[in-house]
């Protein structure tokens, strides 16, 4: 007779790395954090006046990157108070390219000594939500008071349409919501703002420069852009979005150090190419993951929207991106504020933990360097709580 084999030990595989896929729910998906991330590129490509190729193109690789290193639904997005700083103050390129690579350096080594897990085992999970709060404040804001009401009662109407499609196909894997809502601003745009001059005019084969930050543009670009961008790149960029991976693929056990290791390398990458700061987003994983993306393959499509505009249409961006419909980007941003919002629901159980994240939410998104504070300040008001120091009223 021969041994069973039952007793006898096998080795066990190791897991397998996850796969991508490209079908249409991975499509929709792709489309979930638009509404974020074009107009932060559109107004820092008007103000700075830099090479929109290059912005545009390493923008979609970094997309691609991120989709295939992690095999999930983890876009990347430009750093928003970086952004706003430059939109604002009309920063030129060299200093922006300067403070990418300060803050590349930076995280490089809250990675590699470990601090950004003593960081992450200090801040607590309610603190956490009432960041990811904030920023769903913020975004809801921006859709309803700029985005949908951008085209008067015509994009009053078209919102409308599309907030009732989402909410009647909003987790349909047959039907996805965020195609068929896309769908519908690309008819609403070559019915009524398409200008074929302007597309012509706008195509052809452009490649990005190569750029050398000097010593006084790093310096500049860390004071100036850097520092107040730091902040809310540990609590949103890092913290939180290491809670939404755990919150949706509690599986895959990924780490803030691994979080904050990628965006580094992608910011010691795109400063020498002409390519705006970026970092990860709570807010785009939540994005990408509410209109159906499940894998990596999400972000690899998302990124290859970016790679052709850059390479073919990058000379005539701002007109062409302007003929989509803010409406439509607004409604996309709104469900996206909202499923963020939603993420206070596992805390909901304990009134102190509810209190501790609103009003983490509240300093966020009304106060000037809000993230600082409202990590600062929770962080502390949640040990006071738990150590008795502070009551809370009855």
């Amino acid at each position: 007779m021969e041994p069973s084999t039952l007793t006898q030990a096998e080795p066990c595989p190791a897991p397998a790395r996850p796969s991508l896929r490209f079908d249409r729910n991975e499509l929709a998906g792709a489309f979930g954090d638009l509404g974020t991330d074009l107009p932060l590129l559109i107004g820092v490509i008007a103000a700075s006046g830099v090479d929109s190729a290059g912005v545009l193109i390493l923008f979609g690789l970094m997309q691609v990157f991120s989709g295939l290193w992690y095999r999930m639904p983890m876009p990347v997005q430009p750093l928003k108070a970086f952004a706003a700083l430059v939109i604002a103050q009309k920063i030129p390129g060299r200093v922006i390219f300067g403070g990418g690579l300060a803050i590349g350096v930076s995280m490089f080594l809250l990675s590699i000594t470990g601090l950004i897990d003593a960081l992450a085992r200090l801040v607590p999970k309610p603190v956490v939500r009432g960041i990811q709060f904030g920023l769903a404040l913020q975004l809801a804001t921006l859709a309803l008071k700029q985005y949908v009401a951008a085209d008067g009662l015509a994009g009053y109407a078209l919102a409308a349409v599309a907030f009732l499609i989402i909410v009647a196909l909003l987790g349909n894997r047959r039907w996805p919501a965020a195609l068929l809502v896309i769908a519908l601003g690309v008819g609403y745009a070559l019915v009524f703002k398409l200008d074929l001059a302007t597309a012509q005019r706008a195509i052809g084969l452009h490649l990005p420069t190569w750029h050398l930050p000097e010593r006084a543009d790093i310096i500049t670009g860390a004071l100036l852009l850097a520092l107040p961008q730091i902040p809310l790149s540990l609590g949103n960029s890092v913290l939180a979005t290491r809670q939404i991976a755990a919150d949706y693929f509690p599986e895959r056990g990924l780490t803030v150090r691994q979080i904050s290791f990628t965006y580094s390398l992608m910011n010691l990458v795109n400063p020498f190419l002409g390519g705006f700061p970026v970092c990860h987003g709570s807010g785009g994983m939540v994005g990408h993951y509410a209109f159906g993306a499940r894998t990596g393959g999400s972000v690899v499509l998302y990124g290859c929207l970016f790679l052709v505009l850059g390479l073919f249409f990058s000379q005539g961006f701002q007109q062409v991106v302007q003929i989509f419909p803010l409406p439509i980007l607004g409604v996309l941003l709104l469900f996206e504020a909202l499923t963020l919002a939603a993420l206070l629901r596992d805390i909901s159980g304990s009134r102190t933990d509810l209190l501790v994240a609103l009003l983490v939410g509240l300093l966020c998104a009304g106060l000037p360097y809000g993230y600082l504070v409202g990590l600062v300040v929770g962080t502390a008001l949640y040990y006071a709580i738990k150590r008795g120091w502070v009551e809370l009223g009855k």
